[in-house]
């Protein structure tokens, strides 16, 4: 079976290497301030930050998905994107 590619604008691809660039930054913020023996407290404040802004890019991805691999898929009257979309949505679901 052939890997599915989506393509993607380069103000798109743009959008997420920022948002992408801006995470890691953060990760090696945390790096230092464990290197740094900063608090457990702000450490975790800024784990918190991190997730949340994974999250939203996660969410930002799935919209995207939503409008249009999933919508080209239907069009065409490919119906299994919604087993697809299904296992998805359980995958986003677990703590």
């Amino acid at each position: 079976m052939e890997k599915k590619k989506t393509c993607r604008s380069e103000k798109e691809k743009k959008l997420i290497t920022n948002r992408l660039n801006r995470i890691e930054g953060q990760i090696k913020g945390i790096k230092r301030m464990v290197q740094e023996d900063t608090y457990c407290n702000d450490i975790l404040i800024q784990l918190s930050a991190i997730e949340n802004s994974v999250k939203s890019l996660s969410n930002h991805v799935l919209e995207n998905h939503l409008y249009t691999c999933v919508t080209n898929d239907l069009e065409k009257g490919n119906y299994e994107i919604i087993d697809e979309l299904i296992s998805l949505f359980k995958k986003f679901n677990r703590s």
